[in-house]
Formats: structure tokens, sequence, C-alpha cells
């Protein structure tokens, strides 16, 4: 009778090949590569060590200015002056007011993310602006009024920006839509008002806004200038949400239109069921683009006597007692601009990994 030896199997084999072999793969592929990879080993060690020091190791956390003895950053200024830099001119005795609008905005963003029932979903976008403004502009309620022009740094910015991306993405679909109709008077109006605003740089738009749009009102009325500049903001990111959106339009197959007909649907019912959803889907990454360079050019509210986070610095740099201390203050500002601008980024892309239908 036949013995059978059982050998014993052998381990599947790993795909984990280690650090040495990716570092071969991705920096040291080639010789062009090997070069460019110390170049830029060369460039960090030559950079990062003396700036950590500056912003960390020699800065200055606390005490007062004859406190300052190391050559880093001077982070007591911003220490000082932080609340101008976060809430302008806003009353100090009223910043739980804000406070209170940046919990609401959390909450309102996890239900918007969370709740499913759309009727709820509107009815919450509706009230969520209304309690803000409230809550930031009061005179409800027994709320102190604050005017506009106490608004101010880091509040001001993400104000400006919030409205106007909230405000220009519907009538940028609008326009977009009227941009690709079938009926002369509207394709013109919208073309029209779209090349036209486009045509021209921001800081023009928010010039006539806020000097030659009053002329044309009676005397006696008064508009509010961050309105006015409000409404400029979101004319003009409505022109370019457009066209983002058009783009979105024109990359649908047409057989998405005619299969829309031949279920009967008619215009608006093809256009809100199965045409937009898909084209919004495919400008995610234009219209995050868009957002992020509208929260960018904020700054240029300072030309019409509005004072952001940016204009802050100048500001706050002009009192006597803390002169030479622009540099840090830009620091912070660009770190600012940078942790918003990212978190916008990473969302849009969990924003398309969430809607993507594509088969993997």
């Amino acid at each position: 009778m036949a013995v059978y030896e059982v050998k014993q199997a052998k381990p599947a084999p790993s795909n984990n090949r280690g650090l040495i072999y990716w570092c071969r793969q991705n920096l040291f592929s080639s010789i062009g590569n090997s070069i460019l990879t110390l170049l830029c080993l060369y460039f960090l060690y030559s950079v990062l060590p003396p700036l950590v020091n500056w912003l960390l190791i020699d800065a200055t956390w606390s005490g007062s200015q004859q406190d300052i003895v190391k050559e880093g950053a001077r982070w007591i200024f911003i220490i000082e002056k932080f609340d101008q830099f976060i809430y302008g001119f806003y009353p100090q005795a009223l910043h739980w007011r804000p406070n209170l609008v940046i919990i609401i905005t959390a909450l309102f963003i996890a239900a918007m993310m969370n709740f499913k029932h759309v009727p709820l979903k509107l009815a919450l976008m509706v009230l969520y602006p209304i309690i803000s403004i409230i809550f930031i502009y009061g005179g409800v309620f027994g709320l102190e009024v604050v005017d506009t022009p106490k608004w101010g740094g880091l509040m001001l910015t993400v104000i400006v920006a919030a409205v106007g991306i909230i405000a220009s993405f519907p009538i940028g679909i609008v326009l977009a839509l009227g941009r690709q109709s079938h009926m002369p008077i509207v394709k013109t109006l919208c073309v029209g008002f779209i090349e036209f605003v486009r045509g021209v740089p921001l800081i023009t738009i928010l010039f006539m806004a806020s000097v030659v749009l009053p002329l044309f009102f009676h005397d006696g009325i008064e508009f509010d200038k961050l309105l006015r500049a409000l409404i400029g903001i979101t004319l003009f990111q409505a022109a370019y949400i457009a066209e983002v959106v058009r783009g979105g339009l024109q990359a649908i197959p047409k057989g998405q239109y005619e299969a829309a007909k031949s279920m009967g649907l008619s215009y608006w019912q093809s256009m809100l069921l199965i045409i937009l959803p898909q084209a919004l889907k495919i400008s995610i990454p234009n219209l995050v683009g868009s957002f992020i360079s509208l929260f960018k050019d904020t700054t240029l509210v300072l030309i019409i006597g509005l004072f952001d986070i940016l204009a802050m610095v100048t500001l706050t740099n002009s009192d006597p007692e803390w002169l030479g201390y622009e540099v840090e203050g830009y620091v912070f500002v660009t770190f600012i601009y940078w942790v918003f601008c990212f978190s916008m980024s990473q969302y849009s892309k969990s924003v398309e990994r969430r809607f993507n239908t594509e088969l993997k």
C-alpha cells in the first residue's frame, strides 16, 4: 500500500513590499527622478529647520512686548489682537451671538448630511439664514442691533463667502438653463448677462455696487454697503457658476434627454429628476474650485471700506503700540485661508465619492 507524504502549504505571497521598494519605485525609479528627489530633500533640509525654529521653537507666545528676547515669531501680537482678527469691531460683550451661529451652522451641516426627508431639508435651508441674520444683526426678540460697519475679521469673510456661494448657486443654475433654452429672448438675456459679468473683474463689480449704484436712488434712500457688496458678489459668482453648470449639461449624452422624453416627462421633470443631478455630479470639482476662488476673492471688499480678516492685519498693525508685526499677521491669515480652502477641497472629494455611481 502506497504512503503519500503530505506537504505543508506555502504561505500566500504578501503585497507589502516595504519602504525600500516604494522609494525605488516612486523616488529613485530613474536617474532624473533620483536627482529631483535629492534636490527636493536638500531644499526641505535648507528650509524646514529655520522655518520650524521661527514658527515654534524661537517664537514668543506670552508676556508683553518687553518680554520679547527671541528672534522667532512674535505670536503675542496675534493673541493680543485675536478678537479683532475674528470679530472685527463687533462688541465684545456680544461675541456669544456669532459663536452661537457657528454652533447652529455645524448642526445645520450635520442635519443636511444625515437627514433624508427632502421637505425637512428645504425647511432648514430657509430657516438657517434667517436665524443666523437675526442673531448676528439683532433688532428682534430684544437683541441689540449691531450695524454692519462693525462687522469685520474672519466673521465678515465667512459671511460674504457663504452668502455669495449659497445665493449664487441657484441663480447660476437658472442662468445655465436659460442659456441652453430654445427661447431666443431668454437665451439672449442669459448670454448677455453671463458674458458681460465674466468680462469684467470683481473689483469693478464691487466699485459699481458701492459707488455707482447709490446714484440711481432718490435722496434719503440709504442702501447698506455690505448688502450692496453681497448683491454684486452674488451676481458675479452666478455668472461663473452658470458656465460650470453649462459644461456639465453639455457632458450629458443626448440619449438621456431622449429617454426622459420617451417616458413622457415634461421639461422641468426631466431636468430636475434626470439631467441636472447628473450634470451637477460631473461639475462638482469645478464648482468647488469656483467656491474656493470666491472665498479668496472676499479680500477685495477692502476697496469699499469693509474690513475682512486680511484688512485687519493692516488695521491692527497701525496701532502705535504694535508696529512692525505685519509678518506674523500675514502668516496667521495665510494659515486661516489654507485651512478653509483645504477643508472645502477635501469635502468636495468626499461628496464625489458619495455620489459616485460608476461601476468599479
